[in-house]
């Protein structure tokens, strides 16, 4: 039995999802909420959008957005740009290791949809660009793997 998944076929009639995504960079991040919403309600997903400051804040937001237990699954969307300095690489490791935390842990995936770019160019390559639509990618992981949960629901 093939358990893979065509990102064209998925439906999400049954799905409430979140995404969650920062204020900062809203330039790049409010790009890729719109192509994941977008996605998502095509899809036939019920979806309801937050806003945090920045990326750091986004592990506490999922984290919050599980306990309720309203939802199947938690996109997550930011864009670190780096800087001159190692700040770059806290926020990087941070929000990584919560998301990655969050998923080892918790009872519905949580999908990093964090750019971490050297410049906005890159980051907007990965809003519909010449990288593709990470927003729309990180809709699609999200059905997927909710359906893949489901499998191993009682």
């Amino acid at each position: 039995m093939n358990h893979g998944y065509n990102p064209s076929e998925l439906r999400a009639d049954d799905m409430a999802i979140a995404v969650v995504r920062t204020q900062w960079n809203e330039q790049v991040t409010s790009l890729l909420a719109k192509g994941a919403t977008e996605t998502l309600t095509q899809a036939g997903a019920d979806v309801e959008e937050f806003i945090v400051p920045g990326a750091i804040e986004l592990t506490y937001a999922a984290q919050r957005i599980i306990d309720s237990e309203r939802f199947d699954a938690v996109i997550v969307l930011g864009c670190v740009i780096k800087g001159d300095t190692p700040h770059f690489d806290y926020v990087c490791q941070s929000v990584t290791q919560g998301i990655t935390s969050l998923n080892a842990d918790g009872p519905v995936p949580v999908i990093f949809g964090v750019l971490t770019v050297l410049d906005l160019q890159q980051a907007l390559d990965r809003c519909g660009g010449s990288a593709g639509h990470k927003g729309i990618e990180a809709a699609q992981t999200a059905i997927a793997m909710v359906d893949f949960a489901r499998q191993f629901d009682d």
